[in-house]
Formats: structure tokens, sequence, C-alpha cells
């Protein structure tokens, strides 16, 4: 995927957002586990946006199987991201807290990602 997006690229609800740098596919089983991060580390305190969704399925073919025979089941989701996209966002916590609960969260992810504030 190619480009750098433009829609959702922008902090839109919260003070604190979590931004990629690079493009790539985060499957469902990951954005879940950024969230649990994120509120493990916040106390569920503040409010979370979560602004991608994983529309895309995914499909995988059993191991040892021959070539042929048409395409796999599908196997999961995924939401592909590009440059620039605004994937979390959080407000009503203090700026190092929203920082510690993003470090945590990008750990999870497979994409390099950026840490945001929008100025008052």
């Amino acid at each position: 995927m190619g480009g750098i997006a433009t829609k959702g690229a922008t902090v839109a609800f919260g003070d604190f957002a979590l931004k990629t740098t690079e493009s790539g596919k985060i499957t469902s089983r990951q954005i879940e586990a950024a969230r649990v991060a994120i509120n493990r580390k916040v106390k569920r305190g503040g409010k979370l946006w979560i602004r991608i969704f994983p529309d895309f399925p995914f499909t995988k073919k059993p191991a040892e199987t021959r070539m042929g025979k048409g395409k796999g089941n599908p196997e999961g989701w995924v939401a592909r991201v590009k440059p620039g996209r605004i994937m979390f966002e959080i407000s009503g916590v203090e700026e190092d807290l929203a920082r510690q609960a993003f470090e945590s969260a990008s750990n999870k992810l497979p994409v390099k990602t950026k840490f945001i504030q929008i100025e008052k």
C-alpha cells in the first residue's frame, strides 16, 4: 500500500493520539491487545477512541495442503493503515500518563507509531 493517509489523519476527538508512521496491516487481536494495554495504564480514567476498524478479511489454507482447490477459508480480519493514520485517541488524562499508555500500546502493534498532542 503506497501513499499517505488523507482520511483519519487529524486528531478529532481527544487531546492525545497515537499515529502510525508506516503502512501495514493490523489484526483485530492486535487492536484489542493495544486497547487493553491503554486501559490498564490509565486505570479506566479518561475517554478512549479507537479510530481504526478491521474490515478486511484475510484467508489461509490449511497446513500440508496441495496446490489448487480454490482459496482458503477466512481466518480473521485486518485494518489496513497508511502512514499518518490516527489509530487511538485519548482525553481526560495527563500527558505523561497518556505517553506511557501509548508507548505500551505501540509495543503490541506491528507498525511504527508516534505520539501526537494537540496544541491548545
